[in-house]
C-alpha cells in the first residue's frame, strides 16, 4: 500500500523517514503555527505578569508564561526531527512585537512568522488581557483537540500532553474574570472575539481535502469556530457577558 493510501484511511506515521515530501511541508506549517503561536502568546503575557492587582495573579501569569514556552520547546523538538534548525529558531523573530491596537488584518500573517493573527494584537490592560485568554484558550482547546489527532504519531501524543495544561490555562483565565467587573469586560470581549474567531482560518480552504487525506485535519475550520462559539459563548453568559453577534 502506498503511504498516501494508508494515510487516506487513517494510518499512522512514527518517522520522519516514512513521511512523503507534501505531508513533511504540511506537518511542519501545522507545528510552525503552533510553536510561533505560543511563543507569541508567552511573550506577551510576559509582559501582563506585573500588572496582575496581586500575587495571585502574577504567579498564575508567570506560570502561564512558563508553560506556554515549555509547549513551544516541546512541539520545536519534534520539527526538529523534521530537520528544523532548533538551536536559531526561538531568536528569528521578536515575539512580543504587536500592531497598533485598531489594526485588522484578518487571517494575514507576516514574512516568515506563522503566528494566529490574534497575537499580533496587544493588550490594553490586565482585564483585557485576562478576556482574551479566556477566549483565545477556548479556541486553543478546540485546536489542540484537533491536533491530538493527526497522523504523525510522536506528535499527537505531544498534543495529548498539552492539552490538560492549555485547559487548566484557560480555567485560570475563567477563575480571573470572577473577580472583575463585568461592565469593564465587555468592551475587551467585543475587541477580541471577531480576533480570536479569525484564527480558526477560512470556512473554505483549498488545502481542506488535501489535509484531510493525509490525517492532519478531521473537522473543518468552521466546525472548529462553531464548536468554540457556543462554548464561549456559554463561559460569558456565567460571567454576565455577552458574545457579539455576526
Amino acid at each position: 500500500m502506498k503511504i498516501e493510501e494508508y494515510l487516506a484511511q487513517g494510518g499512522v506515521l512514527t518517522s520522519p523517514e516514512n513521511a512523503p515530501p507534501r505531508y513533511r511541508a504540511e506537518l511542519l506549517r501545522l507545528m510552525a503555527t503552533f510553536v510561533d503561536s505560543e511563543l507569541a502568546a508567552a511573550a506577551g503575557f510576559a509582559e501582563m505578569i506585573n500588572a496582575g492587582p496581586g500575587i495571585p495573579e502574577r504567579i498564575a501569569a508567570a506560570r502561564i508564561v512558563m508553560e506556554k514556552t515549555a509547549h513551544a520547546g516541546r512541539v520545536l523538538r519534534v520539527m526538529g526531527d523534521f530537520g528544523a534548525n532548533t538551536d536559531r529558531y526561538v531568536g528569528a523573530h521578536p515575539w512580543a512585537d504587536r500592531l497598533e491596537r485598531d489594526a485588522d488584518i484578518g487571517t494575514t500573517r507576516r514574512a516568515g512568522d506563522m503566528r494566529l493573527s490574534v497575537f499580533n494584537y496587544p493588550f490594553s490592560g490586565w482585564s483585557d488581557s485576562v478576556a482574551m485568554h479566556l477566549l483565545m484558550g477556548l479556541a486553543a482547546e478546540e485546536q489542540i483537540g484537533e491536533f491530538s489527532r493527526v497522523s504523525y504519531g510522536p506528535l499527537a501524543e505531544v498534543f495529548r500532553e498539552i492539552a490538560p495544561v492549555e485547559a487548566a490555562h484557560t480555567a485560570s483565565a475563567r477563575k480571573g474574570m470572577e473577580h472583575l467587573a463585568a461592565a469593564g469586560l465587555q468592551a475587551s470581549v467585543d475587541y477580541w472575539w471577531p480576533r480570536v474567531a479569525a484564527s480558526f482560518g477560512h470556512d473554505i480552504s483549498s488545502r481542506a481535502a488535501l489535509l484531510a487525506a493525509l490525517g492532519l485535519r478531521h473537522q473543518t475550520n468552521a466546525e472548529l469556530r462553531g464548536c468554540w462559539e457556543r462554548r464561549a459563548a456559554t463561559a460569558l453568559e456565567t460571567l454576565g457577558l455577552t458574545a457579539p453577534q455576526g
